[in-house]
C-alpha cells in the first residue's frame, strides 16, 4: 500500500537527498544486512486466507436485494474498489471504458476494449461469472457506450434507473446518459456502501491480521531505530519488516515540529535524543488494509509530552467505549472529543483538528465516517480507525491510531493501545 500522500513525501525527500546528500551516512540500502530486529521476524503470509468465489456471488446477491430496496433497475461497476469487492476484477484502463452492469433481476454482462479482451476473460474466469460471461467488446474507433446502452435494452431497462457506482468518472457516466436518453443516472451508494460497509468474518479476519502485521513491523523497525536517521530511514524499515513479514506495507514518518501537522510535511527530517516521533500507515492483506498510527520519544519524552499522550490516550479508549451497536456514529467522535475538551485543549477543532475516525476495509477510508453530527448507526462488523490526536502547531502533535470492530457486545481494537511514549510497544 502506497498512498498518495507517501508518494508526494517520499518524492520531496528523495530530492532533498540528490540535492543536499541528506541522511545518506545512515540510509538502509536495499542490500545491506537488514536489523536483526527485522530479520528475525518470520512470515505471515500463510496465515491469509482470500475471499473465495462463493463469498462474492453472495454479495452480488445481497446487491441484488439492495437495489430492489433502493427502486434500482441495475448498478454500473467500472474499474476501482467496488469491482474487486464484488467479482475480483483488479482492473487499469485509464480512458477507456471497461464496465460490469449488474442488474437486479437479469444476468450481468461486460463492456471491453477489443484489444483487452483476453486480459478480461483472464479474470472474468476467476470470478462469480466464469461460465458463459456476457462480453461486450468495442474496438477503438467505436462508442464503448453504445455497448452498454444494448444490453441495458436487451435487459428491458433501458428506460429504468442505473446507480452509478461513485467513483465512476464523469466522462464515462455522461457518455452513459448521452448513449440512453431516457436512462435515469443515480448514485450506487446504497448498494456499495449498503454492501461493502458491514464486513464478513472472512473480512473481519484479514483486516486483523493486517493489523498484527503492521504493529509487528513497527516495532521490529523502532527497535532498530537510532540517532541521526532520518524519516526516510525508519520509512524504508517499515517497508522492509512489512516485506519480512510477507506483505507490501508503508508507513508515513513525521519528526518533531512535524508531528503537529495532522497529514506532515514535506520537509527532511531527522530523528534525535528526545524528539517525538509519529509514524502512520499500514498494509494490505488480501485486499484488506490496516491504518495504524504510534507516536513515541527516542529517550526521555518531557512533561507536558507525557500529559498530551495521556489525554489522547483516554480520549482513544473513551471512543472505544462509546462505540457498540446502536450508538451513532456522531457519538464515538463527542465523546472522544469531550475527554480532550475537558483537558483544555479545545474547544470544538481547536487543537484535535480532523474526525474521531473512518470506516475501513478494502479501501483505507470507507463510510461510514465517525464525525460529529453523523446519525449513521453502528452495526456489528463495522470496523473504523480509532484516532483522537492533540496537534501544537510549532511544538509537536500526539496521535494514538488502532482499528477498531464493532461486535455484539460493543467494540475491540485488533491491536494492544500503546502504553507510553517512551516504550510504545511494551506488553501489559
Amino acid at each position: 500500500m502506497f498512498s498518495r500522500r507517501r508518494f508526494l513525501q517520499a518524492g520531496a525527500a528523495a530530492s532533498a537527498v540528490a540535492v543536499l546528500g541528506f541522511g545518506q551516512e545512515h540510509s538502509h540500502h536495499p542490500c545491506s544486512p537488514l536489523p536483526s530486529s527485522i530479520s528475525s521476524l518470520q512470515p505471515m503470509k500463510d496465515q491469509a486466507k482470500p475471499i473465495t468465489v462463493g463469498e462474492r456471488r453472495e454479495r452480488q446477491e445481497k446487491a441484488r436485494r439492495l437495489m430492489r430496496a433502493s427502486g434500482l433497475d441495475a448498478i454500473l461497476l467500472m474499474e476501482g474498489t467496488s469491482l474487486a469487492y464484488f467479482t475480483g476484477i483488479r482492473w487499469w484502463g485509464g480512458e477507456r471504458a471497461f464496465a460490469m452492469v449488474l442488474p437486479a433481476k437479469a444476468t450481468p454482462f461486460f463492456v471491453c476494449p477489443a484489444f483487452e479482451q483476453g486480459r478480461a476473460e483472464e479474470q472474468i474466469g476467476n470470478s462469480p461469472h466464469a461460465d458463459h460471461p456476457d462480453i461486450r467488446v468495442w474496438q477503438e474507433d467505436e462508442d464503448p457506450y453504445q455497448r452498454i446502452a444494448q444490453g441495458l435494452r436487451e435487459r428491458q431497462i433501458s428506460t429504468g434507473t442505473l446507480g452509478v457506482e461513485e467513483t465512476v468518472r464523469y466522462v464515462f457516466s455522461s457518455g452513459i446518459a448521452k448513449a440512453s436518453p431516457q436512462l435515469k443516472l443515480t448514485s450506487a451508494m446504497p448498494v456499495t456502501a449498503g454492501c461493502r460497509m458491514i464486513k464478513s468474518n472472512q473480512e473481519i479476519a484479514l483486516m486483523r491480521l493486517a493489523a498484527r502485521v503492521t504493529l509487528s513491523a513497527y516495532e521490529a523497525a523502532y527497535r532498530a531505530l537510532h540517532e541521526g536517521m532520518t524519516q526516510e530511514d525508519l520509512a524504508e524499515l517499515i517497508s522492509a519488516a512489512h516485506s519480512q513479514l510477507g506483505f507490501a506495507g508503508e508507513a508515513d514518518v513525521q519528526v518533531g515540529p512535524y508531528t503537529a501537522l495532522p497529514h506532515g510535511s514535506l520537509e527532511p527530517q531527522t530523528i534525535q535524543e528526545g524528539t517525538i516521533v509519529r509514524v502512520d500507515g499500514g498494509c494490505k492483506v488480501e485486499g484488506y488494509v490496516s491504518d495504524i498510527s504510534r507516536t513515541f520519544v527516542m529517550g526521555k519524552a518531557t512533561e507536558e509530552m507525557k500529559k498530551l499522550f495521556d489525554i489522547v490516550h483516554r480520549a482513544q479508549s473513551m471512543a472505544l467505549k462509546a462505540a457498540h451497536p446502536e450508538s451513532t456514529c456522531g457519538s464515538v467522535d463527542v465523546a472522544a472529543r469531550k475527554v480532550i475538551s475537558d483537558a483544555d485543549y479545545g474547544p470544538d477543532y481547536k487543537y484535535f483538528t480532523h474526525r474521531v475516525g473512518h470506516g475501513m476495509g478494502m479501501d483505507e477510508h470507507e463510510w461510514p465516517y465517525l464525525v460529529r453530527g453523523n446519525a449513521t448507526r453502528l452495526v456489528p462488523n463495522m470496523v473504523f480507525s480509532d484516532e483522537p490526536g492533540i496537534y501544537l502547531r510549532g511544538q509537536f502533535g500526539v496521535r494514538l491510531e488502532d482499528d477498531m470492530h464493532i461486535s455484539d457486545a460493543g467494540a475491540e481494537l485488533f491491536t494492544p493501545q500503546s502504553p507510553t511514549l517512551e516504550d510504545p510497544f511494551a506488553k501489559g
